[in-house]
């Protein structure tokens, strides 16, 4: 089995989006503007699903996108994780300047900004 690396949060994240977007493989959406930032977060595109109840940054990696309308290729969540400084998370997947991680204390999972965090030297 695969040791995955833990990180240690050096700057707290609380997240602006109480409701994510949440989407499935194959679920069309309509393509918005690319998020554009001081931050290295390339390639985030901001989506709306059709019926317009959900919004949100989705990785332009999952869509294939067709003019203004796009088709999702995985299923996906924009959940982000809100952590305190000195919380340990452990690194699932790291995509445009993010980590999807779960929290080493519990099952809790999300994204946060990579920019928040640093290696520790731990095993999980």
């Amino acid at each position: 089995m695969e040791d995955k690396k833990i990180y240690l949060v050096t700057k707290q994240h609380t997240s602006n989006y109480p409701s994510p977007i949440s989407l499935l493989k194959g679920q069309d959406v309509i393509v918005g503007t690319k998020y554009e930032g001081k931050e290295d977060w390339n390639n985030w595109i901001y989506c709306y699903t059709k019926d317009n109840h959900l919004e949100g940054w989705v990785p332009e990696q999952i869509i294939h996108i067709q003019g203004e309308d796009g088709v999702i290729l995985e299923d996906y969540t924009a959940k982000e994780l809100n952590v305190k400084v000195g919380e340990e998370l452990v690194k699932i997947k790291e995509l445009n300047g993010w980590l999807w991680v779960k929290k080493a204390s519990h099952a809790e999972e999300g994204w946060v900004p990579k920019e928040n965090v640093k290696v520790i030297n731990k095993q999980y």
